[in-house]
């Protein structure tokens, strides 16, 4: 059953906003199936075989002919799952937290199909079905769990309804495509109200718990979140709202800005309320109350309970959050069990996803990849890698993928690099990225646009030094594919 514990001041926005374009979402397309569909995964892997001998297309493009000569192949295959969809999508961590979830219910003895790329359009997704279907004997797996970005969500939904949806946060990001964040929401909406199974909210974002009030009448609303005392650590987009433009706004030279502390995270759980008695309680069915040393706390079940993680980034112990809420609903609706200390384990066991906290050892230096791509990540990512001990690199690009609009760096804190400054700046953004910096008083001596040059002479420098790289998304595959020719990188299936 749909939780109405979001209220009816949620309820009442959420609707006048998304009535109409939520019932359209849901009227699933209908594609008549072609006399030559039995060959539909041949011509696709094809194309993904003389894309890669040519260099030209990306891991999508598959996808995009199949699209199409066959638009009824995504809808057609993942409609035989015996367990259906998992969708996973919201502003920040889709990827890290796909992987977990597919990774969790493989440990647990699903067969999963995923799609591993990132390549998060609809295209993306029939791309990575084209490398697992054979023939007339399908999909040989029991559930997909597929990140989608936030506009493409919209049309997968058109196609096929999930299951389970897991929406994860909205933040400004990439504002030539989606503009505010309310659209951003919007565009969740029609997940949540195509959903047939559960849905999985994060309850400390009130434009993803309002959504609660769109899922179908039998489709039940499940919630992740924080103990009260790391939601300062945590900031929601309109908490960075009103604290960013006091903490980058520049102060004269003869009174320098002192760095500003990145959040302070509690050691202990809280034992106050999880929320305010202003509002109806929603109940988290898993809350993040601890967070360590490649370790966290999570509260289920009234127990709070200890696990190590293997992932980089506090941001990522949130998502594991998510993560245990979405593979908890799915364990429930199937024969298989699992005790949360089972769950738990498999937890410990995920890493990181390419270039999310991804190490790479270049000549005995271990050089670690940070996507950063709206401020929210980029502050998050600044708090969970400190400078000191490191070298550090940015990297920001705006290709299509990254975002056009780049203002905002502008709602990025950088003080914290100002003790040892910047030592590389490239991408096609490097000049406004260095002005930026200078803007926090941290020192960038070398700018170099060509992310080639700048990657070689910053990986020579000082060897043997822990290497930050923050780069957006773009940025990180070319810094991936220019480190596979000095360095072993995994073959994600993204290209070098």
């Amino acid at each position: 059953m749909a939780s109405s514990a979001s209220g009816s001041d949620s309820k009442q926005s959420a609707e006048s906003s998304q009535s109409a374009d939520s019932k359209q979402s849901i009227e699933t397309a209908v594609f008549r199936t072609p006399w030559y569909a039995f060959a539909t995964p041949a011509i696709g892997r094809a194309v993904r075989t003389l894309s890669r001998l040519t260099h030209h297309g990306g891991s999508a493009l598959p996808g995009r002919v199949v699209e199409r000569i066959d638009p009824g192949f995504l809808s057609r295959t993942l409609s035989r799952l015996p367990y259906g969809v998992v969708l996973v999508s919201g502003t920040n961590g889709k990827t890290t937290t796909t992987r977990m979830v597919a990774s969790m219910l493989s440990e647990l003895g699903f067969r999963v199909f995923t799609n591993p790329t990132g390549s998060n359009f609809t295209r993306g997704v029939v791309s990575a079905l084209l490398t697992q279907v054979h023939g007339v004997n399908g999909l040989d797996a029991d559930i997909a769990v597929l990140e989608l970005d936030e506009a493409y969500a919209v049309h997968f939904v058109r196609q096929i309804r999930p299951r389970y949806a897991l929406l994860l946060n909205v933040m400004r990001d990439q504002l030539d495509r989606f503009g505010e964040i309310d659209n951003t929401a919007r565009l969740l909406g029609h997940v949540a109200a195509a959903t047939t199974g559960t849905v999985v909210l994060n309850r400390e974002d009130p434009r993803i718990s309002a959504l609660a009030t769109l899922a179908p009448k039998n489709t039940c609303v499940r919630y992740f979140g924080l103990s009260d005392d790391l939601k300062s650590a945590f900031p929601s987009d309109d908490d960075m709202a009103t604290t960013v433009a006091v903490e980058s706004e520049p102060q004269p030279a003869e009174q320098p800005k002192e760095p500003q502390p990145v959040p302070a995270i509690p050691s202990e759980p809280s034992h106050a309320p999880l929320v305010s008695a202003a509002h109806p309680p929603l109940q988290a069915d898993v809350a993040l109350t601890r967070v360590g040393d490649h370790e966290a706390d999570f509260l289920m079940d009234g127990r709070n309970l200890t696990t190590k993680v293997r992932l980089e980034g506090v941001y990522n112990l949130y998502n594991a959050a998510a993560a245990l809420a979405v593979v908890r609903a799915v364990l429930r609706d199937s024969s298989r069990q699992a005790s949360d200390d089972e769950l738990l384990a498999a937890v410990s066991h995920v890493t990181p996803a390419f270039g999310r906290g991804e190490i790479i050892d270049v000549n005995g230096s271990p050089v670690e990849l940070l996507l950063v791509k709206n401020p929210m990540g980029f502050r998050l990512s600044l708090a969970s890698f400190p400078p000191a001990g490191a070298d550090t690199m940015i990297v920001i690009n705006d290709e299509y993928a990254d975002g056009r609009d780049m203002s905002w760096l502008w709602d990025v804190d950088f003080t914290s690099l100002r003790e040892t400054g910047v030592a590389m700046v490239s991408g096609v953004r490097a000049w406004d990225m260095a002005l930026r910096l200078g803007y926090d008083q941290v020192a960038a001596p070398r700018v170099e646009p060509d992310i080639d040059a700048a990657l070689n002479a910053f990986v020579a420098a000082n060897p043997g030094a822990t290497k930050h790289i923050y780069c957006t998304y773009t940025a990180m595959l070319h810094v991936r594919a220019a480190l596979a020719k000095i360095a072993h990188v995994a073959d994600v299936g993204v290209g070098r």
